[in-house]
Formats: structure tokens, C-alpha cells, sequence
């Protein structure tokens, strides 16, 4: 965060003070008042079972400053009519401040989002001070505290963005025009939002119509919906991909024992071997989205190659670790949709050991939710020894599955089901939507809890 005292914010965000005007905020801007730091800033909002206004007094102890809210409270505050929109507001307007020394990469994708946003992290954190988004954070509160993450040293501001319904994307490219936007994919994530996968491309789309004047569109050059997005900007694009004509290729792909991807990324100049410390073929198309990244900002591919063979990825997303008595645990349960989960699913399958599947309901797909369902169950009986289908809202994946399937009420049934069953040499795979909150699950099989 660049300094601001708190008079400066209210000017920006038409706020007025109730307070000392003079405090100066010299830290990041928070929403949970116990993650402040020294000098930063709180941000209030009065919802419907919590108002924050009433951690104020949390967020001082922690080292805030000041707060932005909606009423005045202990601390000196920046009081304005709609927080969520004077927070962006601070936003645009801090990266207004910083643009001439800053390169944004916008990032978005029906899945690999955070993947690809931590394994370019760690490219350009080896090129100059890198700001990015923390885990999944990229909606639009995520976004702006990402940009306000940023100061005068911040040379690479890396963004994912998500989206809900037509025009979010749009909305916060607007905070911030990025120099490289990404994407990723279009598939099923949010498909019950959206309707249709044409409509989540329009929407994945907004990224490339707003890219900054002579920006860089980085796109998939496997996925035909986002090849043709070339056509949404008159500036430079380059692809990734297994395809011929990508600009940087996934050739030579093989996993370890262990999932782990090692492969070659070639480009028309250059070509670099890559060891991944992650699990998922998946992941290579990832990195190949980063390395394109970082081509279009003057990495050069060899650069991206080495920083990559010690990248590691936010929690939940294919954590790999060793438990007591010879288990594996494959933790993937921060998000969940159909083409993310075939992909854990196949992962799984190259570890050696009995494969046990623990799935539950993968949210926002519409009409279809019971066929995708169905339909998976279907995949994973291809894939895994044994499908726990965790919910009523997976028993449809328990019905595709088949006689691998058992069907389970909830969590603690899976933990339960899991502490008598699991043998030394088992391979267990956690995959849901969020709000499914199987990270429980995998938080049970700890060696203390184990049996």
C-alpha cells in the first residue's frame, strides 16, 4: 500500500473522516481484523449476521490504523455509503498511482486459475518484487485488496480473476488494465450461472477487451472457444498448448510414480526441460500458461523453467503428503467441477496403491448438476478402487460409479468410513466444491487422528 492518510482516502472514495484526518495508512488493506498489520487499514462491512464495524477494536490491537466503513467507530474511519465500492475505488486509484513502474498480468480460466497464478508468481518473483493474489482471493473484494497489496517497489502485479455472471470480469479489469491477460479454459465452473459454455466464454472473454492499449492476450491454443478470443484484441497474442502452431508447446510429457509432471516447453527460439514438484498432468498446461506469460513479458523460457522446478501452489489444490503407515493423501478439496475433477481423478490413477476416491457435490451446474454427477461416478470407476460419494448431493456420482461406490451422509460417516478401512499403501483423493468443506476430511487423516 502506498501511503495515504486518511483525509487523501476520503477525498478518493468521497468519503468524509470521523477522526484524526492526519493518520497515515502504510500497510494492505484487510477484511478480517486479525490479519491487520501495522499501519494498514480496515475495511468494515455490516452484514447480515455480523457487522464488522464491531472488530474494530480487534483490528487496532492487531496493528490497523484506521478503517473504511459505513459508520464511524473506535478507530479514526473513512466513513462512506458503500464500502465495497469505495474500496475499489481506493484501488483503481492506487494502481492509477503505481501504473508507470508496474507490469499487471490478469489471469482467469474455468479452472487452473490459482495454479497458474502461483507457479508464474514464482516466475517473476525471481525477475523483480512480485505482488499476487493470496489463494483464490479474485472476486470483487479479492481484487482490490490485491492491488492495494502493492507499493512503490512492486515491479509485477499478478491478478486472477473469477466470475459469477456476465460483466465481473470486465468490472475489475476496469480497476486495473492488465498488460498480459490469460485464459486459461472455458468449461463447466459456474455453467448453472452462466447457462452455457458460450456465454462463460463471452464472459472469460472481457479479460482480453480489457487488456491495457498494446497488452498481450496469452491463450489456450487447445481450447477452440479461446483461441478465437485473438479476435477481441488488435495487440500481440501468443498460445500454449500441445497444438503445433502454439507459440509455447507441451512436448514429451510423462509423470513419476508420484503424478509429478517432467516435460519440455519449446518455443520457436528456445527449449527448456521442466521438472514440476506438483501432481496432475494438468499442471504442465499450466506452467505453459505461465511460461507464455512470462514470454510475453521478456522472460525467457529457460528463466520460467528453472523457477518453476521449486514452485509450490496455495492449499487444498493437489497437496501431496505421506501419512503414517504408508497412505498417500491427495488434498484437491478447495473447489470442485467437472473438468477440474477428471483431472484429480487421472492424477490419482498414476500413483501406485489402492485408490480411494473421496467426492462430493460439485456446485453451480445448473439442469445438468445430476448428470455431471452421474457422469463422473461413471469416470472415476475408471479411475479409482473405491468411490466415497460424501452428501446427498453426490449420490449421484455414487450412482454412476456403480458397485466401486459407497454412499455417505456426510463428513464425519467419510472420516469414520475412512479410520477403520484405510491400509497401509492406500492412495486417497479429496475433491469437492468449497462449500462442501471436505478439506475436513483430509484435516482428519493427521497422524494423531489416524487409525
Amino acid at each position: 500500500m502506498i501511503p495515504l492518510s486518511l483525509d487523501e482516502i476520503a477525498a478518493v472514495v468521497g468519503g468524509t473522516v470521523a477522526g484524526d484526518g492526519s493518520v497515515k495508512v502504510t500497510a494492505p488493506a484487510v477484511l478480517d481484523g486479525r490479519e491487520a498489520e501495522p499501519g494498514g487499514l480496515f475495511v468494515a462491512f455490516a452484514g447480515e449476521h455480523a457487522d464488522g464495524h464491531s472488530y474494530a477494536v480487534q483490528a487496532g490491537e492487531a496493528g490497523a490504523v484506521a478503517v473504511l466503513g459505513s459508520r464511524p467507530t473506535v478507530l479514526p474511519t473513512v466513513v462512506v455509503e458503500d464500502a465495497q465500492t469505495a474500496l475499489q475505488t481506493l484501488a483503481a486509484h492506487v494502481a492509477a498511482r503505481l501504473r508507470d513502474g508496474l507490469t499487471v498480468v490478469g489471469l482467469t480460466g474455468s479452472q487452473g486459475k490459482t495454479s497458474t497464478k502461483d507457479l508464474l508468481t514464482a516466475a517473476l518473483s525471481t525477475v523483480g518484487p512480485t505482488v499476487a493474489t493470496i489463494e483464490s482471493l479474485n472476486n470483487e473484494l479479492g481484487v482490490p485488496l490485491t492491488i492495494l497489496r502493492a507499493d512503490a517497489a512492486t515491479r509485477f502485479l499478478v491478478i486472477e480473476m473469477g466470475a459469477r455472471r456476465r460483466g465481473d470480469i470486465a468490472h475489475l479489469a476496469g480497476l486495473v488494465a492488465p498488460d498480459v491477460a490469460v485464459v486459461l479454459n472455458v468449461g463447466q465452473a459456474h455453467l448453472g450461472e452462466f447457462g452455457s459454455r458460450g456465454a462463460i466464454a463471452k464472459a472469460k472473454g472481457e479479460l482480453v477487451q480489457g487488456l491495457a492499449p498494446g497488452g498481450t492476450a496469452v491463450l489456450n491454443a487447445d481450447d477452440p472457444r479461446v483461441v478465437a478470443m485473438r479476435a477481441l484484441t488488435n495487440g500481440p497474442v501468443l498460445t500454449f498448448g500441445r497444438a503445433e502452431h502454439a507459440d509455447v508447446r507441451v512436448l514429451d510429457l510423462t509423470l513419476d510414480r508420484r503424478g509429478r509432471p517432467s516435460f519440455t516447453l519449446q518455443t520457436a527460439d528456445a527449449a527448456a526441460r521442466v521438472v514440476l514438484p506438483l501432481v496432475g498432468a494438468h499442471q504442465a498446461f499450466n506452467a505453459a500458461a505461465a511460461a507464455a506469460a512470462g514470454l510475453a513479458i521478456g522472460i525467457p523460457v529457460e528463466m520460467t523453467a528453472a523457477a518453476l522446478a521449486t514452485a509450490s501452489v496455495s492449499k487444498w489444490r493437489m497437496e501431496l503428503s505421506d501419512l503414517p503407515g504408508g497412505i498417500t493423501l491427495l488434498n484437491d478439496s478447495f473447489n470442485a467441477n467437472p473438468d477440474s475433477t477428471r483431472a484429480a481423478l487421472d492424477a490419482m490413477a498414476v500413483i501406485e496403491g489402492r485408490r480411494i476416491a473421496v467426492l462430493g457435490e460439485m456446485l453451480e451446474l445448473g439442469e445438468e448438476s445430476e448428470s455431471e454427477h452421474r457422469i463422473i461416478g461413471e469416470y472415476a470407476a475408471t479411475r479409482a478402487d473405491v468411490i466415497i460419494a460424501v452428501g446427498e448431493g453426490a449420490r449421484a456420482i455414487a450412482a454412476g460409479a456403480g458397485e466401486r461406490a459407497v454412499a455417505l451422509p456426510d463428513n464425519t460417516a467419510a472420516i469414520h468410513w475412512l479410520r477403520r478401512t484405510l491400509a497401509p499403501g492406500d492412495v486417497v483423493l479429496v475433491k469437492a466444491s468449497r462449500e462442501a468443506h471436505l478439506e475436513e476430511i483430509a484435516a482428519a487423516l493427521t497422524p494423531a487422528r489416524l487409525r
